[in-house]
């Protein structure tokens, strides 16, 4: 409570903005629980589960956990009870969920844009063979994510992780989740500056500390000083984007308050310049101001993003500045807003004359022995080793130019290509109802099969269209940013409820960032998607602009018929929709 009260001796020297009623702000007063959440977090550290998980638990059993550090303090750890089989999508707001509860968990396991030499890949994968009943995936926040996991198991695979440099400590939680960092660090061509060394800084001194384990709700941060900005700093609670100050050279700017859900928004550009060596304390900075006037009475109202809007950028940097920095920051125009591919899929040369590779699993869909696989490949080939992108891929960096081909030949023999069809290069899927207590829909099977069924429905699509499947309105794989976002619900269809889902087309960041067009009651269901893609797309490929207008400028100029999927032109495209 000291902090609290030194928060508000300082808040008297800046004209801190209150809302219309209390929100639960620390920093004004506010510091008594009004959720079980923060009670809960009250009542004890979520850090300090990690030794009743060690110790109690592991050894007691799944029947021995306690039901606050069940459903609560174990995210801290990265563990979240998976899905019990048997619950079909109605009942995942209906049933309690005490009895959506498997005694089975997921386990993310944080990357923060580090390069993962061999035998890191290698722990990772031999951890979904051994522990995980072979599963693996790619998330879009650069982790790897388990399912099948025991709690009996969870110190053997606590020891494999150490041993390899990598953790699962606050993969979930309200703490600082996972960072984003550029797949490409130090070794592309076009960087501006490498920022490996700040998330590296940011991460030893903040990720553990109790002092930051306890915000209103979840804090994601991105960091890249690539200038295709391929860490999605738009929807990031705050991002660090390279820049060039005319004077001072290259640094970063400040972006805060981004994120998606059902109350989606752009972080907002503060037009600074952050040196390297100061990025750690500027993320301190932001990271208290939400520890300390985040509102935590309401969860739906507990993100960074809601007090920027409140705010706005200007207050938000005056207090930034006068109460947490002790200095001014230097103005420096936001940097210029890319277009293109952010992924770095395919084989491009590094500045040191070596090569990168990028690889796309299908929807981020691997597997333990695949990991393995590329572990191997890795280490064959002599490459340098890989990080995991924002959008669910694996990079491979460091490879000389003579093993560029023998390396692509031989992942793309277990399913990890570096010449991907535009379908499989472009489509994301959340986790889904397999194993996600808040899913409606599978999203992983159905998001593979539409690949398989839109590569041979239309082959040749030529120009960038991402598909982003996701199975409840959380947006974890950033539905509303995608050219066709898809977010799970029930629908009627000959009298009966089916998986379906509500469409969002014409999402984007980058030059035209936007949230897409909500097409007003239209649905689709599960079973119809392939045809309603393969239509829509079809009638952008004839409508489109001769100057070669992408597929969001052409959404929001086309009629609503053609977009619905109601209207079908005639195709001149192979395999297109007629």
């Amino acid at each position: 409570m000291a902090d609290m009260r030194f928060q508000a001796e300082k808040a008297a020297h800046t004209e801190i903005p209150r809302p219309k009623r209390a929100e639960g702000q620390w920093a004004l007063g506010y510091t008594e629980p009004l959720n079980k959440n923060e009670q809960s977090k009250k009542d004890d550290d979520p850090l300090n589960v990690r030794d009743r998980i060690l110790y109690t638990y592991s050894k007691r059993g799944f029947a021995s956990i306690d039901p606050a550090d069940l459903r609560g303090r174990f995210r801290w750890m990265g563990l979240y009870t998976q899905r019990a089989p048997g619950f079909d999508g109605g009942k995942t707001a209906t049933v309690p969920e005490e009895e959506l509860d498997d005694s089975y968990f997921m386990l993310r396991v944080r990357s923060d844009g580090a390069l993962l030499d061999h035998a890191a890949v290698r722990a990772l994968g031999t951890i979904g063979v051994d522990f995980a009943r072979g599963t693996a995936d790619v998330t879009d926040r650069e982790n790897i994510q388990y399912h099948w996991i025991r709690i009996e198991d969870v110190p053997a695979i606590w020891e494999r992780l150490d041993a390899a440099g990598l953790s699962s400590l606050e993969a979930c939680g309200d703490s600082p989740r996972p960072f984003l960092g550029s797949p490409v660090a130090g070794v592309s061509k076009d960087e501006i500056i490498d920022g490996t060394a700040a998330l590296d800084e940011i991460k030893r001194r903040f990720i553990g500390d109790p002092a930051f384990s306890n915000f209103p709700r979840k804090f994601k941060t991105a960091l890249t000083g690539h200038p295709g900005h391929d860490v999605s700093p738009e929807t990031n609670d705050i991002s660090f984007v390279g820049t060039v100050h005319p004077e001072h050279g290259p640094g970063f700017d400040l972006w805060v308050g981004g994120g998606l859900s059902t109350n989606p928004k752009l972080a907002a550009r503060m037009g600074v310049w952050i040196p390297l060596d100061e990025v750690a304390d500027a993320w301190e900075g932001v990271a208290s101001i939400f520890r300390d006037y985040g509102y935590r009475r309401l969860r739906s109202r507990a993100r960074l993003k809601f007090l920027v809007a409140d705010w706005g950028v200007e207050k938000f940097r005056e207090v930034l500045e006068k109460e947490y920095l002790g200095r001014e920051l230097v103005d420096c125009p936001s940097p210029e807003t890319p277009t293109g591919h952010r992924d770095h899929i395919g084989v491009h040369e590094q500045k040191d004359g070596r090569f990168y590779v990028g690889l796309a699993p299908t929807a981020g869909r691997v597997s333990g022995s695949m990991l393995v696989e590329l572990a191997d490949a890795i280490e064959a080939h002599g490459a340098a080793g890989a990080r995991l992108t924002p959008y669910q891929k694996i990079v491979v960096i460091g490879v000389d130019a003579d093993q560029v081909e023998p390396l692509v030949a031989r992942l793309d023999a277990i399913g990890l290509q570096a010449r991907p069809s535009n379908w499989r290069r472009n489509t994301m899927a959340c986790t889904g109802i397999e194993f996600c207590k808040l899913a409606i829909v599978d999203t992983k099977d159905r998001a593979r099969d539409l690949v398989d069924e839109l590569e041979q429905r239309l082959p040749d699509l030529d120009v960038p269209i991402t598909v982003n499947v996701n199975g409840c309105p959380n947006a974890c794989a950033r539905t509303q940013v995608g050219d066709i976002g898809l977010k799970g619900q029930l629908v009627m269809h000959d009298g009966e409820q089916v998986e379906g889902f509500q469409v969002h087309l014409g999402g984007a960041l980058g030059l035209n960032a936007n949230f897409g067009r909500k097409l007003r009651a239209h649905k689709v269901t599960s079973a119809g998607l392939g045809d309603y893609v393969t239509t829509v797309v079809g009638n952008y490929l004839v409508d489109r602009a001769d100057d070669g207008e992408d597929f969001a400028t052409w959404v929001a100029r086309a009629e609503e018929d053609l977009l619905r999927g109601e209207k079908s032109l005639e195709s001149a495209e192979p395999g297109g929709a007629r």
